[in-house]
């Protein structure tokens, strides 16, 4: 049976949950757009993952999930927001997350990217020298390792800069120590409050502007731009200016599909963290924009939008504890648990909306067994 109990505002009603899409598997690489899904870590079940501590991570199902999406024709982000960085993973817990994820990604020639930041200095202030000195020391980790690189907006920095001219400075001298090229990150107030005034400004244009020089400064090193603004004409904007040597990679959670499919001026692809709850679905949508059929494409990923935008709706930055429960409900992970606890940070209403959106669009890949684990959710905190 895959009936389920939802929580409305009149109270408790039951529903049967719909079969999983017959989606298959690509039979080559996605060829139309690159996409990363940015990948979320397992708790060890036994292990204390309670807020403050260092991180207890259960290797097995965190790797084997990043296979899944490897399967599936996915690149992996790794050690990026979803992993909770900055909510949990440490500084010794992301190295070795990078070094395992890296080694995997090699085992199956799968795409991979990871997350460099300056966040492994307990020192909340620091010079702007520090913070070249603690982004040139996780760069050099990622590259030993053989991960591609995506150099993550630094509250060090924030801290630091006085002006756009301190950010151009920053970059310019992390980036002339790459050995390969890397994708920059541009990550909004809404996943963290203390980036409100990155690349020098709260003004969106005047921001912009110092990014695009950063990008045409070191166009040689910088291959991309991921930008996580959850504002799509702010991202058109941007892409629509890149030099032809970057590429615009969307980090919105509200409006990838448009974003995706792109328009007479071009596209953007993908880096998302809602793709890493819904694995196949991004797939399965892709691959159609693979055999040129849009309609298909929009099919299949637009009614995931709406799934995310409840994943990711305010405080978007607790947006984690969507991915780590959709996981649980499809199987990938033995219990609905997040280091640092973190899986207590969304109510039980918000969940029951998480599982009728993710049936409405195709995202519950085993739906017994999604219904059973719900509802045994709900019998444990006294639904039923």
């Amino acid at each position: 049976m895959n009936s389920a109990l939802f929580i409305g505002k009149n109270g408790l009603t039951r529903q049967e949950l719909r079969q999983a899409p017959a989606y298959t598997k690509p039979a080559a690489p996605l060829q139309s757009r690159t996409a990363y899904a940015a990948a979320h870590v397992v708790p060890r079940q036994l292990g204390n993952n309670v807020p403050g501590v260092p991180a207890d991570i259960d290797w097995d199902n965190t790797l084997q999930y990043r296979h899944h999406l490897w399967s599936w024709g996915l690149g992996v982000a790794d050690a990026m927001d979803t992993a909770q960085r900055n909510m949990g993973l440490d500084p010794v817990a992301t190295r070795e997350l990078i070094k395992r994820s890296a080694a995997e990604a090699r085992s199956v020639n799968g795409a991979l990217v990871v997350g460099v930041n300056t966040d492994h200095v307990e020192d909340e202030v620091i010079s702007l020298d520090a913070v070249v000195d603690a982004y040139t020391r996780q760069l050099h980790f990622a590259e030993e390792q053989g991960a591609g690189v995506v150099l993550m907006a630094s509250r060090h920095l924030a801290r630091a800069a006085a002006d756009a001219d301190d950010y151009r400075r920053v970059y310019s001298d992390v980036l002339s120590r790459a050995s390969r090229p890397v994708i920059l990150h541009w990550l909004g107030a809404a996943f963290d409050p203390l980036l409100d005034a990155y690349f020098g400004s709260t003004d969106f244009q005047k921001a912009a502007t110092t990014a695009l020089d950063i990008i045409a400064d070191n166009a040689g090193v910088v291959s991309g731009i991921k930008m996580s603004l959850l504002d799509a004409r702010k991202e058109i904007h941007v892409r629509d200016l890149l030099p032809s040597t970057a590429t615009m990679f969307t980090g919105d959670d509200f409006n990838y599909v448009d974003l995706i499919a792109g328009d007479a001026n071009g596209h953007s692809d993908a880096l998302l963290g809602a793709f890493a709850a819904l694995g196949p679905s991004a797939s399965a949508a892709l691959q159609a924009l693979d055999a040129g059929d849009r309609d298909a494409y929009r099919r299949i990923l637009g009614p995931t939008e709406e799934l995310s935008r409840k994943i990711f709706e305010s405080p978007t930055y607790h947006y984690k504890t969507g991915v780590a429960f959709l996981s649980w409900l499809n199987g990938h992970q033995p219990a609905f648990s997040m280091i640092g606890g973190l899986h207590a940070a969304r109510s039980l209403p918000h969940l029951s909306e998480l599982v009728r959106l993710a049936d409405a669009a195709g995202a519950l890949e085993q739906p017994q067994l999604a219904a059973q684990r719900w509802n045994s959710l709900l019998a444990l905190n006294g639904v039923s």
